[in-house]
């Protein structure tokens, strides 16, 4: 989605005259999004001027196009600027990634990805040059048209307001495969830049729609952390790490660089919310650790669903590399048997759903045995994803088991931009507001393209769940501990049984890949074998323990399933308050795992309609 489009000709006019903050605010609200912040429209007002000056040039066609804050699908990241025009032989579009940065400092010579600036002085962020080429990189990744190509997109970054003092930092060596990718122009570079741009723009493009080719051309299938693990681990990039995602990553391996010169055990801890990235990062690591590095490193995950989808999908049939695999992607039940630092790098994703010490367990103390065992210990948590009472490890947790190890602790950082759910921070406060999670006080939620339907009929909901999944295998159906396990344990045929006819089994007995087997379908997945996965579309079946009374949505721990024994809601000794958050937060796990849309069938009737009206359909 394009905010602003229009001619070059009348983008000049709009700034001389002063009416851009106007245009684009009002722009936002007639799309429905969010932003337009008094910051942001500073930085319009600002940087827009610049770029106009920029283009000051009788060599551009006034009928070039351009276009101002561009969202990529799919995500809640927004290019700045682009101009699109005909170098007289073909077509390009120049993205420029504009920055207000008065100041700029390198953070260390391990992080080639990211630099300091005086907007943002308390943490690091990615280079602008890395920005505009990642930025590139998705638009590719995204846009499925023979005529949108590497050639046809054009990145650089413009620092409008950084003086000459700073161009060795920013242009230093630790930057140049990003520089070069994505040339950087400083204050003094106006005619540097408008020079570049000449280079790719000077005509009106001869294809009118290529614009309209990047804002609405037909999506690729969208990339899933399953669909690239194995390139990954083959070295090649799949996943194009941007914003807090490479400031992550460069953080890790900055930690591991420090460990390596200082001998001692470091512990870095990375937290953010669903769809937040935190897998895609870790398993970037993992591909990093192992095929550059040369480091012994391991996923470690208690949830047994992406091990075992990981594992299938990397091996695809092999025998003998799901071995090798073992030591690759690994349970923590393998950590009492591993030497003290006998990993390099442990990369422990869902560690919030680590236990002290679960039934079977080997050691005395899982995130005890974690730390222990490898030299760089690397955690990503999620508090609000603890959805059993044994799900006991917080942030604060891990920090005090890491002092007590002696272990240099790394302060945590967050990740916050939305890759899932169409890329919709605003679904997500939807999901937060809806559970009484996190209430917001505004409740005009923007979705982008994520596709949220309520059915009455949870056959109808089946039905086009199941065409969608015919067309590439990436739709389930899931539902929270509300159904008993009757086929598991010999009780009768179906588990799940709804009006209208619908019947179903939950997940296949012993699959442990059903993310990703395609006899799955007719099955409803629990949501430990949907933890940590993801999803073109989920059907999420909302059962009795979650409705609607009395302008609240409550919750009902009696409506558990007898059969439940791995949540402990059903505990005596487990609170009502804790297992009210419990069932909350299951519910927050399971709506946000689809890529491009959730389909909802509650039981509970008025809390179908209560949905309906939030979403006004």
């Amino acid at each position: 989605m394009i905010i602003y489009n229009d001619s070059l000709g009348r983008f000049r006019e709009n700034v001389e005259l002063n009416e851009m903050p106007d245009i684009l605010l009002g722009k936002l609200r007639e799309k429905g999004l969010s932003g337009g912040s008094p910051s942001e429209v500073n930085s319009w007002n600002n940087s827009l001027r610049f770029m106009k000056d920029a283009l000051k040039d009788d060599y551009f066609s006034p009928d070039c196009q351009v276009a101002i804050e561009y969202n990529i699908p799919q995500t809640s990241k927004r290019v700045d600027f682009m101009i699109m025009g005909n170098s007289g032989e073909e077509d390009h579009v120049v993205i420029v990634e504009l920055k207000q940065w008065a100041k700029v400092e390198k953070v260390d010579e391990n992080c080639s990805h990211l630099v300091m600036s005086d907007l943002r002085s308390h943490e690091p962020v990615a280079h602008p040059s890395y920005q505009a080429y990642s930025y590139k990189c998705l638009i590719l990744d995204y846009c499925d048209d023979i005529h949108v190509n590497s050639r046809t997109l054009i990145p650089c970054t413009y620092l409008h307001n950084l003086g000459e003092v700073y161009r060795p930092v920013i242009e230093d060596n630790l930057y140049s495969e990003w520089t070069a990718e994505a040339p950087a122009f400083l204050q003094k570079d106006v005619l540097k830049i408008r020079n570049f741009i000449k280079q790719y723009i000077h005509l009106k493009a001869e294809d009118d729609s290529l614009l309209y080719r990047i804002e609405e051309g037909r999506l690729k299938p969208t990339k899933s952390l399953q669909d690239a693990l194995d390139s990954m681990l083959c070295g090649n990039e799949e996943f194009h790490l941007i914003d807090e995602q490479i400031v992550a990553y460069d953080k890790i391996m900055k930690a591991i660089k420090d460990s390596e010169k200082d001998g001692r055990k470091h512990v870095i801890i990375i937290t953010g919310g669903p769809g937040t990235g935190k897998s895609v990062v870790a398993i970037n690591v993992l591909a990093k650790c192992i095929s550059d590095l040369k480091l012994n490193a391991s996923y470690i995950t208690k949830n047994m669903a992406p091990r075992k989808c990981y594992s299938v999908l990397l091996s695809k049939g092999n025998a003998r590399k799901m071995v090798n695999l073992q030591k690759a992607i690994q349970s923590p039940f393998a950590l009492p048997g591993t030497p003290v630092n006998g990993l390099d790098v442990g990369i422990y994703d869902e560690a919030h759903r680590m236990q002290k010490k679960p039934y079977m367990y080997p050691g005395n103390d899982m995130l005890e045995d974690a730390i222990k065992a490898a030299r760089i210990s690397v955690f990503f948590v999620d508090e609000d994803q603890r959805i059993t009472v044994f799900d006991k490890y917080s942030v604060k947790t891990i920090e005090e088991y890491a002092r007590r190890e002696g272990a240099v602790l790394h302060r945590p950082y967050e990740l916050v931009s939305q890759f899932r759910c169409d890329g919709s921070d605003g679904y997500i406060s939807f999901l937060n507001n809806l559970l009484e999670l996190k209430r917001t006080a505004n409740t005009s939620f923007e979705f982008n393209k994520l596709k949220v339907k309520v059915f009455d009929d949870p056959v109808a909901m089946r039905d086009e769940l199941r065409e969608l999944n015919g067309i590439n295998n990436k739709a389930r159906m899931i539902s929270g501990y509300c159904f008993d396990w009757n086929v598991k344990n010999k009780r009768g045929d179906w588990d799940i049984e709804l009006p209208g006819g619908f019947r179903a089994k939950w997940n296949l007995e012993k699959d442990d890949h059903w993310a990703v087997n395609p006899a799955s379908f007719e099955e409803v997945g629990c949501i430990h074998t949907c933890q940590g996965m993801e999803f073109d579309y989920v059907g999420v079946i909302i059962g009795r323990d979650l409705y609607y009374k009395d302008g609240h949505v409550r919750t009902d721990r009696n409506a558990v399933s007898k059969d439940d024994k791995s949540s402990g809601i059903g505990r005596r000794t487990t609170s009502d308050e804790e297992a009210d958050q419990l069932i909350r937060r299951t519910y927050k796990v399971l709506l946000s795992r689809g890529l491009k849309g959730c389909y909802i069938y509650c039981v509970d009737a008025p809390l179908r309609e209560y949905l309906k009206n939030m979403l006004c359909c």
